[in-house]
This record gives structure tokens, sequence and C-alpha cells, in this order.
């Protein structure tokens, strides 16, 4: 067993016995993680566990502050604001997305909205999915999002391009 196994397997164990992870130790798993250094059965009990027990803040304090290390991030120069209307997905009951379109309603009414968002996994339309279907190129880059919100008001961030590290645990 290496010392990267050794990370994620003794957090399996401790969520497992219903045991808080610290936020280092949060970190230091989701690191592992975003780097490809876990198996996906790994990964499956690790998570499966995590929501049996409950997350906690620390934990997830820990788990999105590695997430936003391995992002890649836009600066528009914009005057106030800048929200971000991005939907948790899992929907069940097959509702229409709502987080979308409301990105479109707030930048109409003025706001600068940075929309993240995706493909559906367990939806019926994803962002992505949406978006595409009126027309919008939805791969841009950084710099071509950051230049959309400055000169709009409104510009997609497909997950993929600005999560790339998420595929290692994407379904």
């Amino acid at each position: 067993m290496t010392e990267k196994e050794a990370k994620i397997i003794k957090g399996i164990k401790k969520v497992s016995q219903c045991e808080n992870l610290e936020t280092q130790e949060a970190e230091e798993i989701m690191k592992e993680i975003m780097t490809g250094k876990v198996l996906d059965s790994q990964l499956g009990a690790f998570l499966t566990a995590l929501v049996m027990k409950g997350e906690t803040i620390e934990e997830i304090t820990g788990f999105a502050r590695i997430m936003r290390d391995f992002s890649h991030r836009i600066e528009p120069r914009i005057e106030g604001e800048l929200i971000d209307t991005c939907g948790t997905g899992g929907d069940k009951i097959k509702t229409f997305n709502i987080s979308t379109i409301s990105a479109l309603v707030v930048a109409g009414a003025g706001l600068s909205v940075a929309k993240h968002g995706n493909r559906a996994v367990t939806s019926n339309c994803g962002s992505a999915d949406l978006l595409e279907g009126l027309g919008v190129k939805i791969d841009l880059k950084p710099e071509q999002v950051k230049e959309s919100i400055e000169k709009i008001g409104i510009g997609f961030m497909f997950a993929p391009l600005f999560h790339p590290a998420m595929k290692f645990a994407m379904p």
C-alpha cells in the first residue's frame, strides 16, 4: 500500500465509523481524487460512507478548497457583484432546468452572471444541453467567457473545461 492509497483508505475507514474528517484530511483526500490517484471502487466506498455519515462544514470546506485549486478561474472586470446560479443536479423527479433559466432572467435584469454547468447526468436537461439547444456556443475558453461577461453580462463556464480534474470523479 502506497502513502497515497493510505489517505483514501484511512478516510474510508474513518467515515465508515461515523467519524468526521478534519479539514486537512478532507483536503488530502480531495487532492488524491483530483489527481486520479484513487480507484473507482475506493471513491465509491468513500462517497457512500460520507453520505451515510453526513458531511460536516470542515469536510466540505476542505473539499471545496482543493476543487478551487484545480479549477480554471476568471476575473471579469465588471461593476457590482458577479453571481453564479449553478444548479446542483441530481433531479430525481425530472423537473425543468431552473438554474439556467434563472441565470438568463438575472442577466436580463442587469446583474452579471458566471453560469457554471454541465450536461445532464440524472435529469432530462443540463445547463449545457439547454444552452446548446438555444444555439449558444458552450465550449468557450476562460478568456472568452470573461469577455462575454464583460460585454453582455453573462458567460457560461462548461464544467469539463473549467473543472477538468473532476473527470476523475464523474460517472
